[in-house]
């Protein structure tokens, strides 16, 4: 892009191909000789394969070595994947735990720097500088959002507000009190916080604020466009996992494109979910990482269950390392309808075509007679809830055809006042799944 300012730490971002490669098979062998030596069952696996450290002569080798999945970390938990002693460990992260025993990561000192690294690359690749009040409204703690941004931004050299998550009013206030001209935290929160300022009657737009870094939940390119028309920013996507390294992974730039994989650090492939045959550039299927420059705990192909597809054309900012599509969907979030597939960023894709309705939703899968049905609740304007019966059924059939005609079948629709749904200060629960519930 013309005449933008490149930061220090974005050099690497605009490495010759040639010499990237080169660097990331010199990273990838010494890696998987570390975890090799140092992880039991990374050995364990490789050795039933009949594959050594050795044989990882060249990039497209990486096909040769075993995958590695959530369940892995769960199995050995807490610190089996460990590859360092726990006397290296500097910081220990960790998942809620929601569905099962908690992930623990650890961080050793060069770990802290090279996530360091990349953050500052994924926020100075979408505009921001020294000089920004940037506040940070993920959780922080054993979370890695909060601190993880935080890191981030303090060595940008911005001066940081970490507001953490909640108090929804105090966070409005800090935003124009302390001239925060960048926010980051997830879109549904970044929503909420639209709406609270509004009943404060505090309009984001005669603010500094500038940008939001959002993540750590899907959303879709629609909610992308919603969140900037309504708070006159420009939102940007921020994509990361606790067990590759926590938020900057990835990451949208300027041109607000796909996301660029810091691939010097996190080596992305794309394989097919079913078989896991490493499909080319271009086609879509399952993002699998292979970590480069971590030691505490190393991942090898690690599989994401998240879907997208590596971009094959130049990004106009002008950077090498390559894109992502915007990750919509995972494969662990689908939802079977009457023998058709469902994710719900195709619902939200649908809801966001039509106007007077907010952006927020939520789905809810019941059962009757046998058969399973889609009912999705979607909160419309004041206006038109309480003013206008024929206009809201107008919406109503709206929304039920948009839905339909993406989907292939039918949903019942419920139309809500404003605040009718609970908002979360976190990722937000788009699915209720009630079919064991009413069988």
């Amino acid at each position: 892009m013309a005449n933008q300012v490149i930061h220090p730490a974005s050099a690497m971002d605009f490495m010759p191909v040639e010499k990237l490669r080169a660097l990331q098979l010199e990273r990838l062998q010494q890696t998987v000789k570390h975890t090799y030596d140092n992880v039991p069952l990374f050995r364990q696996r490789m050795d039933a394969r009949g594959v050594k450290p050795e044989d990882v002569r060249e990039l497209k080798d990486l096909a040769k070595l075993p995958f590695s999945i959530k369940t892995d970390l769960r199995d050995t938990y807490p610190y089996g994947l460990f590859a360092v002693p726990l006397k290296d460990v500097v910081r220990l992260h960790a998942s809620s735990g929601t569905t099962g025993k908690p992930i623990v990561v650890g961080y050793t000192k060069g770990d802290l720097e090279v996530w360091e690294n990349a953050m500052v690359r994924a926020l100075a690749g979408c505009g921001l500088h020294a000089g920004d009040v940037a506040q940070v409204s993920y959780g922080y703690g054993l979370f890695t959002g909060g601190l993880g941004v935080h890191q981030g931004f303090q060595a940008l050299g911005a001066t940081v507000v970490p507001a953490s998550g909640g108090n929804t009013e105090r966070q409005i206030m800090l935003m124009k009190d302390c001239g925060v001209t960048c926010i980051a935290c997830t879109p549904s929160y970044f929503l909420h916080l639209t709406e609270k300022a509004q009943a404060m009657g505090v309009d984001l737009r005669e603010l500094p604020l500038r940008a939001g870094i959002f993540g750590a939940e899907p959303w879709t390119n629609e909610m992308r466009e919603r969140i900037e028309s309504v708070a006159g920013i420009k939102a940007y996507d921020i994509y990361g996992l606790s067990e590759i390294c926590g938020p900057g992974v990835g990451c949208a730039c300027e041109a607000q494109d796909g996301l660029h994989i810091f691939e010097d650090h996190f080596y992305p492939e794309i394989i097919n979910p079913e078989t896991g045959e490493v499909l080319p550039d271009g086609e879509e299927g399952e993002l699998v990482f292979t970590t480069l420059t971590k030691r505490a705990i190393p991942m090898i192909r690690y599989r994401t269950r998240d879907i997208t597809h590596i971009r094959t054309d130049v990004c106009s900012c002008g950077r090498t390392i390559r894109r992502i599509a915007q990750i919509g969907r995972r494969s662990d979030d689908m939802f079977i309808i009457r023998g058709v597939n469902v994710f719900p960023s195709q619902i939200e894709t649908a809801i966001m075509k039509v106007e007077s309705v907010l952006p927020v939703y939520q789905i809810i899968l019941t059962r009757s007679h046998g058969l399973d049905n889609v009912e999705v609740n979607i909160e419309v304007n004041e206006s038109l809830f309480h003013d206008n019966v024929a206009g809201m059924e107008e919406v109503r059939a709206k929304i039920s055809h948009a839905i339909e005609s993406t989907l292939g079948i039918r949903v019942i629709v419920h139309m809500l006042p404003p605040n009718s749904i609970p908002r979360s200060e976190g990722k937000a629960k788009r699915v209720l799944d009630k079919r064991d519930l009413n069988a």
